[in-house]
């Protein structure tokens, strides 16, 4: 377009001109500027949910998880959160191998779908401990493998407990209903999103013994909470600290700590000797030292209080005179 305007000449003359400095070429506007690469067609999440409010409800799904396996199987395997990762749907895939338990849940009210994911050496060693083994898992199996109508029972059992524990963990933010919808052995056929939408993933480590390592995961889409990140954050991460429960373990804890028994000593003085002399010491000898003028009470070993020593009736007593302040005493 420019060559239409100018002539050859003063083409020429323009390039020469920008070439040796005469004609100065960064006059334009926001030159400081840099460009940074942005795709429309995926999410960000940078401005989307806060992860660690989500480790959060994992911290407190896990205590009730375990004690609920606890409950099922009668044995506590050893149950390790990982932190949640934000990444795209096709990427988590590839990671999966079947045969797996692949659980498509719809948890009202949050939108759309969601999918726990549970490992088949989880599902064995569930079934060993149920039946009263050690929870020994098993090798490799052909992906085609179907799970029977006991593993399966097991699985739904092992689900009841996890939704339990997971309503339970969102208690503090909104209400949780667990429907399932299906179950897959191949994680092709769970599509909660698109390859390129964005999920949220926590993967949780199951120990149950030797050679018995396995996971359970728990995938939402990031659609699903992002609705929610406000609450999760203004409820999980800060709290407003007059929730019914938290008063109630506030003064629970009051009520122990004040009823907490404890020794009292009063010491009248202190005398300073060497072990020889103690050694030597004989029945009627005296040991002098300098009376202070009160006497110091201690609360299990712990210097409390300034004491003055007397007797109120036929009872010896003590009266508190002032508080021992830590490192001046």
């Amino acid at each position: 377009m420019l060559d239409q305007l100018l002539s050859p000449e003063e083409l020429s003359a323009l390039a020469e001109g920008i070439s040796d400095g005469r004609i100065p070429v960064d006059t334009g506007y926001n030159t400081s500027m840099r460009v940074r690469k942005h795709d429309l067609a995926s999410e960000d999440s940078s401005l989307g949910v806060n992860v660690a409010s989500v480790d959060m409800i994992n911290e407190r799904f896990v205590r009730q998880f375990r004690l609920g396996l606890l409950e099922m199987l009668r044995s506590s395997p050893r149950i390790t959160p990982n932190r949640v990762q934000i990444s795209r749907f096709g990427d988590y895939l590839k990671q999966l191998q079947a045969p797996l338990s692949v659980n498509m849940v719809r948890m009202s009210p949050l939108r759309g779908y969601s999918i726990v994911v549970i490992d088949p050496v989880v599902v064995f060693s569930s079934l060993d401990s149920f039946f009263g083994g050690f929870g020994r898992g098993v090798g490799q199996l052909p992906p085609t493998r179907l799970f029977t109508p006991t593993e399966s029972r097991i699985i739904r059992m092992t689900l009841d407990v996890f939704f339990r524990s997971l309503k339970e963990a969102w208690s503090p933010i909104m209400d949780l209903e667990f429907e399932l919808v299906s179950s897959e052995i191949n994680p092709q056929f769970a599509q909660i999103a698109d390859e390129n939408d964005l999920v949220i993933l926590t993967r949780f480590e199951v120990d149950a013994g030797p050679n018995t390592q396995g996971f359970i995961d728990l995938v939402y889409p990031y659609a699903t909470l992002k609705p929610v990140r406000d609450l999760l954050r203004s409820r999980v991460q800060t709290g407003d600290g007059n929730e019914e429960s938290d008063n109630q373990w506030r003064g629970d804890l009051g009520d122990a700590v004040n009823n907490a028994s404890v020794e009292a000593r009063v010491l009248l003085g202190e005398v300073h000797s060497s072990l020889g002399d103690i050694e030597s010491l004989q029945a009627g000898d005296v040991l002098f030292f300098k009376k202070p003028d009160l006497a110091r009470m201690l609360i299990n070993d712990v210097p409390a209080f300034d004491v003055q020593v007397g007797q109120l009736g036929s009872q010896t007593a003590v009266q508190i005179e002032q508080a021992v302040i830590p490192g001046l005493q």
